[in-house]
């Protein structure tokens, strides 16, 4: 197993004659689409659950928002150890180590099992927890509902990101669009059946939207582990092969990169959570209002949250490579990218914001008028923040392909909670302006958070090329 791809000789014709900038860019797109797009896929699960459950109610939609912040607390900490894989698999392929790219994915993998038992039970306490957060009893119950049939899903969820890091890596992120374009309409018709009791199926209504996702997580996790063992290029990796065997040494650099993510995806996510919270001490209204111009945002960050995967990967091969050139121009044209695209998405927003909250309510749309007008509201004061959003997504992803996080783990404890939450909590009651008070904080945080990470970027690629 020396030779990484078949395709080396052509992309080094190719890098010969063209403009490097240019075919970067053209790299980067290329990678970047089918991962974005398959995170949009996801996403696209997620929203048709939300807009499933709108037609509940009210009610529905906001125990749906607080049982979401309960189980991605746990999710997160699993996502952000897997996420090491992407530059694990990376800088060994630039570096052309091909066991290390596998053993990569298999490390990832023995991770996620190893945390199983410890996320898996955090939700199914969650009615408990909300309420000790000063969350209604019934909000906090029928939250419950949602989360038991969300918590047996989790380990074959984190599995498929593994999988997919492990695909990205080796420039290969299409089998994960795929399967995640077959998955979203499966989950919609399961979903509705479960939700509503439609097609002989139970109606389970919120347990109902848990069990299809989760049911839909097992079987994606199923396809991709078929394509690591008989498809093309992967399965010339052997990953599956001894999958007992715990390589102990790796898991340490996996656990070295990956937790540092974790914790900054806790951090990030903790504030949207506390967000939420917040929201539900205002008002129903304001907690669903949140959920739905949430999921909005949610939507717009998957694209360059692809973009920062694609940027991991480039990076993490150029440093493998030991090419500080590429290193600087991989990250920097993956910043440009998600800054054109979050610029022109805002602006559609804005200009659908009314439209876009109608969606989730459905026929239920008549009797969720301030609801609608308070999410639009909130769309609107969002602008900056979408933008940022954006940046700092793919600023993280550049960092990590250099296996930098313990840096923006720090960046991001005092952007988010030394600057960020105290603003949203200070503007939302002591300043007075509510739902959207917390919004503005949220911007604030979230803006300093970019910008400090484009700045390390740029210090450690300076550093890179005077280094000896």
């Amino acid at each position: 197993m020396t030779t990484i791809s078949k395709a080396e000789p052509e992309r080094a014709a190719v890098t010969a004659s063209s403009n490097p900038v240019t075919l970067e860019f053209s790299e980067t797109i290329k990678l970047a689409l089918p991962i974005a797009l398959t995170q949009l896929g996801q996403i696209a699960m997620m929203t048709t659950d939300l807009a499933l459950i709108g037609r509940l109610g009210d009610a529905a939609v906001a125990a749906a928002a607080l049982a979401h912040t309960v189980f991605f607390v746990a999710f997160t900490i699993g996502m952000g150890l897997v996420s090491a894989v992407a530059p694990l698999a990376a800088q060994a392929l630039g570096a052309r180590q091909p066991r290390t790219v596998r053993r990569a994915l298999r490390v990832g993998l023995w991770a996620a099992l190893m945390l199983c038992v410890p996320m898996t039970l955090l939700p199914l306490f969650g009615e408990q927890i909300l309420i000790l957060l000063g969350q209604t009893p019934e909000n906090a119950r029928l939250a419950q509902k949602y989360l038991l049939g969300l918590a047996p899903g989790m380990v074959p969820a984190l599995w498929f990101i593994a999988i997919r890091n492990f695909m990205g890596a080796v420039n290969r992120p299409e089998p994960g669009l795929w399967i995640t374009l077959a998955a979203t309409p499966a989950n919609a018709l399961l979903g509705y059946g479960l939700i509503h009791g439609h097609w002989g199926l139970p109606k389970l209504e919120l347990l109902g939207a848990g069990i299809a996702t989760t049911l839909v997580n097992f079987g994606m996790c199923i396809a991709a582990l078929w394509c690591t063992y008989a498809q093309r290029p992967f399965k010339k990796f052997h990953v599956l092969g001894r999958f007992w065997r715990i390589d102990w040494p790796l898991i340490r650099a996996l656990v070295v990169i990956g937790a540092p993510i974790a914790i900054s995806f806790l951090l990030e996510y903790g504030l949207f959570s506390a967000a939420g919270l917040l929201m539900g001490v205002i008002s129903t209204t304001a907690l669903a209002a949140h959920q739905v111009a949430l999921q909005i945002a949610a939507i717009l960050f998957m694209v360059p949250f692809g973009i920062g995967m694609a940027a991991t990967v480039r990076v993490g091969q150029a440093l493998g490579r030991g090419d500080t050139n590429d290193i600087r121009r991989a990250g920097v044209v993956a910043i440009v990218l998600g800054i054109v695209f979050m610029t022109v998405m805002t602006l559609v927003v804005i200009l659908g914001r009314f439209d876009l909250a109608r969606l989730f309510f459905g026929a239920a749309a008549e009797g969720a008028g301030g609801t609608i007008e308070l999410a639009a509201m909130l769309m609107m004061v969002g602008a900056t923040f979408f933008i940022a959003d954006g940046i700092q997504t793919v600023a993280a992803g550049a960092l990590r392909g250099l296996s930098d996080t313990r840096i923006p783990l720090l960046l991001a404890a005092i952007s988010y909670w030394v600057i960020g939450f105290p603003a949203a909590y200070g503007l939302a009651f002591a300043g007075g302006f509510g739902a959207v008070g917390v919004w503005i904080g949220l911007s604030i945080g979230t803006g300093l958070y970019a910008t400090l990470l484009v700045l390390r970027f740029r210090t450690l690629t300076q550093r890179l090329e005077f280094a000896p």
